[in-house]
C-alpha cells in the first residue's frame, strides 16, 4: 500500500551513503538499503534519533531480485524522487570477483531496476571514483561496458577469471564501467523525464578510505592527495554536497556525465612536474 509522499533511496550506509541520507532526508521518506544488517540498523537508528522518516530493507545490489525488490518498496512507499547509489567494494576488502560482482554487476543491476521506479522529474546519482577517470579503457571495450544487457555483462572476456591482474584493476575498471554505464543510462531515464549522473570521490575520510590509506597503495593514495590542489583528503560531507546538487533543482540541465571530487587529483596528475607545488602561498588578510 502507497503510503504516498517524496522517497529518497540511499544504498550502501557507510560515511558517504550515511552523510547523503543525512542531508537528502529531511521532509521525506528515506528508504535506506545496505548488506549488512548492522551498519543498516546503526544508521537508520541514527537517522531516526535525528528526527528522520526511515524505513529499512536489507539489499545485495549484486542480486538481481534483491535489487527489484528495493525498486518495487520505493514504489510503494511513493513518488521516487531520488536514488543516491554507493553501494560498493573496495580493493582492500574484497577479491576480484567480488569487487565486480558489487561494483560493476550491481551498479547496472540498480541502474536498470530503478530506470523504470524513479519518477518524472526525479534524478539519481551513482557514486564511481576517480580510479576510474584514471583507468580509460580502448574504445570497443568501453562501448561493451556501456552497452552490454546487464544479463550477460559479467560475460565479457575482458572480465573472465584470470584476466584482470589483481583487486585494483577490477575497481579502476567497474568504476570506468559505472561512469559509462551512467551515460548510456541517461537516455533511458531521460525518456521519463528524469536524471541520472555519477559522482567520482577521490580519497575521502571514510572507514573504506581509511583502510586503503592502511593498504599496499596507501603511501601513492598520500603523495597524489599531497601534490594536488587542495592538499587535503575529502570527507563524506564533501559527497553529499555533489549529490545535492546533482539531484536537485539548480542542474536540471545535466545528465549522463561524471563529477569528479578529488580535490583536485587528478587535474595535478595532468599537471607538468615543474609547476606542482611551484605556486606561492597568499598571504591571509591578518598578514598582509
Amino acid at each position: 500500500m502507497s503510503e504516498g509522499g517524496r522517497v529518497v533511496v540511499v544504498t550502501g550506509l557507510g560515511g558517504m551513503g550515511l552523510a547523503v541520507a543525512r542531508r537528502l532526508g529531511p521532509g521525506s521518506t528515506l528508504l535506506l538499503a545496505d548488506v549488512n544488517s548492522a551498519t543498516l540498523g546503526e544508521a537508520a537508528h541514527a537517522l531516526r534519533a535525528e528526527g528522520q522518516r526511515v524505513v529499512e530493507q536489507e539489499t545485495d545490489v549484486s542480486d538481481e531480485r534483491s535489487v527489484a525488490s528495493l525498486a518495487s518498496a520505493a514504489m510503494e512507499m511513493g513518488r521516487v524522487d531520488v536514488l543516491v547509489h554507493t553501494a560498493g567494494l573496495s580493493p582492500v576488502q574484497a577479491s576480484v570477483e567480488a569487487i565486480l560482482r558489487v561494483d560493476l554487476l550491481g551498479t547496472a543491476l540498480v541502474l536498470d531496476a530503478f530506470a523504470s521506479a524513479i519518477a518524472p522529474g526525479g534524478a539519481g546519482v551513482v557514486v564511481a571514483s576517480m580510479a576510474g577517470t584514471m583507468f580509460p579503457q580502448e574504445a570497443d571495450l568501453e562501448r561493451r561496458l556501456a552497452t552490454t544487457p546487464t544479463a550477460t555483462l559479467l560475460d565479457l572476456p575482458e572480465l573472465s577469471e584470470g584476466a584482470i591482474a589483481d583487486q585494483g584493476s577490477a575497481y579502476g575498471l567497474a568504476k570506468r564501467a559505472n561512469q559509462l554505464r551512467v551515460r548510456a543510462a541517461s537516455v533511458g531515464w531521460g525518456r521519463r523525464g528524469a536524471r541520472v549522473n555519477s559522482i567520482s570521490p577521490g580519497v575521502i575520510s571514510t572507514s573504506m578510505g581509511a583502510a586503503e590509506l592502511e593498504g599496499t597503495s596507501g603511501q601513492l593514495m598520500r603523495s597524489m592527495v599531497a601534490r594536488s590542489g587542495t592538499g587535503r583528503i575529502g570527507t563524506p560531507d564533501d559527497i553529499a554536497a555533489a549529490a545535492e546538487f546533482l539531484t536537485g533543482p539548480q542542474s536540471t540541465f545535466i545528465t549522463g556525465t561524471d563529477l569528479l571530487v578529488d580535490g583536485g587529483v587528478v587535474a595535478s596528475l595532468a599537471a607538468p612536474e615543474q609547476l606542482v607545488g611551484s605556486a606561492t602561498p597568499v598571504p591571509s588578510r591578518s598578514s598582509a
